[in-house]
């Protein structure tokens, strides 16, 4: 449902099937339909699996992400996905990470489902915000048993993330749904402050008596007006000071912050009582990624605690375009919105290896990558 609401949205469909195609797996096919629920007529997404399938543990599930064609962003994406999903059930099963098993996830669909939804929104480039998940009632039969519902890994993944009652026994989010909203998401909003500009509709199978079955997507713009207002903590700062680390050690755990899933890290000069000579050590996290950042900042460093404070942050809009240069493809991030001129900046890795292949300063390929996509702009 996800996919297929991302596509109605007007991510090309070739995004999800050439993403699919990556995989080093074959005996599968997918198929892109519609669906009517209460006069709507919704994207529909089927994946149709043409042998038998083994299961996958995670381990193995990251092995084939890893020989996989995928982009680097969209192999990221994906990796942080069944990261989460495996840390869940983990916790629920009391496995060790690698031996977890994915039973139904680890089926031909779920891992379509995990690198299709990647590549859409590496396609998109917009930040996720989700509404309030709505959470079942009643069992459903697992390869475990029954199971109550919501499922329990659902519940590990969406932590941070508000949920309700949806009212019925049916499983309204899955676990697979789940890790994906909770990897992608910076946040949750009944309706955030918006302007939409296009909307996608993502069909279910099953039919309910209450409500249709559908996933509605929105791409909209934030406004200026709508800076100054109040927001929710979105976003968490978790913080350490360090009076007897080296900046090898510093520069690790930074490196080991950034892995884990901070959006940023970093490290500043502070002086401490008595005199002594340290850093504050800094990350930023999503709320729902605030606990596993913690937890690598006290085990990547020497002190015995963080503390933590939530804030929330106003981004610019931002794209991904690949710019011809005459050193080749170039892959540029142009941030917009009502923010002044655009701002545009090459990525660095593509820049230094078309520096590299072309024997020229890195500055000369960061300069043409500029001034075409403010041509092409």
């Amino acid at each position: 449902m996800i996919i297929a609401a991302l596509v109605d949205l007007g991510v090309p469909p070739t995004v999800i099937a050439e993403a699919a195609a990556a995989l080093p797996i074959s005996g599968f096919h997918i198929h892109f339909g519609t669906s009517v629920k209460s006069g709507i007529v919704a994207s529909k997404l089927d994946v149709h699996v043409e042998a038998a399938q083994p299961e996958r543990t995670y381990a193995e599930v990251r092995a084939i992400l890893d020989s996989s064609s995928l982009s680097p962003r969209v192999k990221e994406l994906a990796h942080a996905t069944f990261r989460r999903l495996a840390e869940s059930e983990a916790k629920v099963h009391r496995s060790a990470l690698d031996d977890v098993h994915f039973h139904e996830v680890g089926a031909i669909d779920a891992l379509v489902d995990v690198v299709g939804s990647a590549a859409a929104l590496d396609w998109l480039d917009a930040t996720l915000v989700v509404s309030p998940l709505p959470m079942g009632r009643g069992f459903v039969k697992a390869r475990h048993g029954v199971l109550p519902l919501p499922p329990p890994a659902t519940v590990e993944c969406l932590r941070g993330f508000p949920t309700y009652d949806g009212g019925i026994d049916f499983e309204f989010v899955t676990p697979t749904g789940a890790a994906i909203v909770a990897s992608h998401a910076r946040a949750s909003s009944r309706w955030p402050s918006i302007e939409p500009s296009h909307i996608g509709w993502g069909a279910g199978t099953a039919n309910l008596a209450d409500r249709p079955n559908l996933l509605r997507a929105i791409l909209g713009e934030s406004r200026a007006s709508h800076v100054h207002e109040a927001h929710e903590d979105t976003h968490v700062v978790i913080e350490a000071n360090i009076d007897d680390a080296t900046g090898e050690l510093l520069g690790a755990a930074i490196d080991s912050l950034l892995t884990q899933g901070a959006l940023d890290a970093w490290a500043a000069p502070i002086t401490m009582k008595k005199g002594r000579p340290a850093f504050t050590l800094s990350a930023l996290a999503r709320a729902p990624d605030a606990d596993r950042i913690a937890h690598a900042m006290i085990r990547e460093t020497t002190s015995i605690g963080v503390r933590r404070y939530g804030v929330s942050r106003v981004e610019r809009p931002r794209r991904m375009v690949t710019i011809e240069t005459a050193y080749g493809p170039i892959a540029v991030k142009i941030a917009e919105g009502p923010f002044g001129p655009p701002q545009v900046k090459p990525e660095l890795d593509a820049c230094v290896a078309a520096a590299h292949a072309h024997g020229v300063p890195l500055r000369e390929v960061m300069r043409a990558a500029v001034a075409a996509a403010s041509t092409a702009r």
